[in-house]
């Protein structure tokens, strides 16, 4: 399996659940992430892989095999490793939208305890 299969096949998981969470918030009436907030966290995300991926791959900490990748890349970064904070920020609010108020936490609420 090479490293794009991957990164498309946990990109396909994280956006099925916040599909699945965004139509039991709607059913429920829960609040769900906006849209500027996932965008501000994605780019932050976004940067900080860029940066720090580059700095471990030119110091030499991993490499990635050439026929395991697409061949894109930005700078040294392979574009799949793009991939994994971009399905954070999609499946991470999704979760806590689905699951957080088990735990006594509310997403995108106050909490008056």
């Amino acid at each position: 399996m090479t490293y794009l299969l991957l990164a498309l096949a946990f990109l396909a998981f994280a956006t099925a659940v916040a599909l699945v969470a965004r139509r039991v918030a709607r059913r429920t009436g829960r609040p769900v992430a906006g849209w500027r907030a996932l965008a501000l966290a994605a780019g932050a995300l976004l940067l900080l892989t860029a940066v720090f991926d580059n700095v471990m791959i030119a110091s030499g900490l991993f490499t990635y095999a050439d026929a395991q990748i697409s061949g894109a890349r930005i700078g040294l970064a392979p574009v799949e490793d793009f991939s994994y904070p971009l399905a954070a920020v999609i499946l991470l609010p999704a979760l806590w939208s689905l699951f957080g108020d088990r735990f006594g936490h509310k997403f995108g609420g106050r909490d008056d305890r």
